[in-house]
This record gives C-alpha cells, structure tokens and sequence, in this order.
C-alpha cells in the first residue's frame, strides 16, 4: 500500500500557533518530516507549547521561533535559526497570513500596505531566503497558501483578496524561474474549520444559523478542517507530486461549483 513518505525531511512552516499551520505541521510530521515552525505567540505560551508538543508526539523534531514575518531581520533569522538546527530546508510552507478584509472605498494606505507586507511580500521574501537550501535538497518545494478569494470574493474582502490572487502568479513565476530543482504549488483553501473562521461566524446574531448555512453552500455538506489542508501539503511535497508545478489548488469543499442563488 502507498503512503506519503517525508521521513529525513525538514520543513519550514509559518504561522503553526494555531489554525492552518498547526495543521499541516501536524500533518507533515505524521508523514515523518522534522519541522521548524513559527508565529507571533511567544515560546512559552500555550499555543506554542501545543505545537512543539505535536511535532514531538510524531516522534520528530521541533522548532519553534517567535517573529513578525514581515520583518526582514526576523525572516533572516528564521532561516538562519532552522539551518543551525536541521542543516536544511527541503520543504517551505509559507502559510502566515490573515484576513484583512476592509473594502474598496474604507480601506486606508496604511492597511494596503500592510496587507501587502503580510499576504504577499512575504511569501516571496521568505522564498528567497530559502532558494539556496531547496536547491540543495534533492527535491525542494515551495507550498504558498492563497485562498479561495484568489477565485472568487464578496463584497467587503478587499484588499486581503487582491494579494491573494496575486499570489497564484507568484507561484507561476518561482515554478518557471526556480524549476527543476525547486517546485512551486499554491494551495488554495475554502471555509476551514479555524478561530478565525469562527470569529466570522460569531459576528452574526445567530453564530450556529450561519454556520448551518456555510456548511448547506458547500457539495459536501461539511467545512473543511486544518489536516485536510496538512494531507494535501504532506502529499504536495512528497515524490508522489513530482510532476506538480506552477499550479494552484483549491480546497475548498466543492463550493466554487456552486452557482450562490
């Protein structure tokens, strides 16, 4: 029987405090990859902690560092910080981001930049920074998390949507100018089952009627969780998706099929 392999492996994942991250750090350490992880929660709080001691229930190794990935010196020192303890990069997921959602007329410079800062810039900031340990990897792959928003929005999500549809050509560009030795894939999620994803729900009247609608917009009658995302990484980076590049998937339940009547 086949099974997802990232045994000797090291990843380097962003944004594992909680939510998505957590759950593909999870993820890629069940299928046996050691990890490096970060977010804005200091080291000895909880949801640091709760990660660490995910990692290290796999039996893998982990690390976790306390950062703004907007800042240049901090992405520097991540990098720096996983080769002094692993020796390697062979797997980015560059997945800290969050919902910046404002609208086209409200939204002032200020959150357009940092929109752009935190959803887009990094991404190819980091991947830069780790191009030269992927090279040396025999297989290095880049997963940028986009959105489904990269497709298709409503009202009032803007400017986060914009930096998510630009990302889908940021993975064209580094699939075509780092390829071969460096694959590029963007993973596109829907409605997942996170705090932020609750905390939309509960700014209705009715936080279950909402969440009992969400789940009716979608074929498979169900929200996605934080390991159907960390399944579709594991097997992204693995060899079983060695002709996979230069694409961008969504995850996302079905629901872009669905015309919202």
């Amino acid at each position: 029987m086949l099974s997802i392999n990232l045994k000797g492996k090291t990843a380097l994942v962003t944004g594992v405090s909680n939510g998505i991250g957590l759950g593909i750090a999870k993820m890629l350490a069940k299928a046996g990859c050691d990890i490096s992880g970060c977010g804005l929660s200091a080291i000895d709080s909880e949801a640091a902690q709760t990660y660490i001691t995910s990692i290290q229930a796999e039996n893998r190794k982990a690390l976790y560092t306390s950062l703004d990935i907007t800042s240049n010196k901090d992405r520097e020192a991540l990098v720096n910080k996983t080769i002094t303890a692993f020796k390697k990069i062979d797997i980015l997921i560059s997945n800290a981001g969050a919902n910046i959602f404002e609208g086209a007329e409200k939204c002032t410079d200020k959150k357009w930049q940092f929109n752009m800062e935190l959803n887009l810039k990094s991404h190819w900031a980091l991947s830069k920074l780790c191009k030269p340990y992927l090279e040396s990897s025999n297989n290095g792959v880049i997963l940028l998390m986009t959105s489904n928003h990269a497709y298709h929005t409503i009202p009032g999500c803007f400017p986060y949507n914009v930096t998510k549809t630009a990302l889908k050509a940021l993975v064209q560009s580094l699939a075509i100018e780092w390829g071969p030795k460096i694959r590029t894939i963007g993973i596109a999620p829907g409605f997942i089952d996170t705090p932020g994803n609750q905390k939309w729900f509960d700014s209705f009247p009715d936080a279950k009627a909402e969440r009992h609608r969400t789940i009716n917009m979608h074929p498979v009658k169900k929200i996605g969780t934080t390991e159907d995302v960390g399944m579709l990484c594991a097997f992204l980076a693995s060899d079983m998706a060695s002709f996979i590049s230069g694409t961008t998937y969504l995850i996302d339940g079905g629901r872009s099929a669905l015309m919202q009547d």
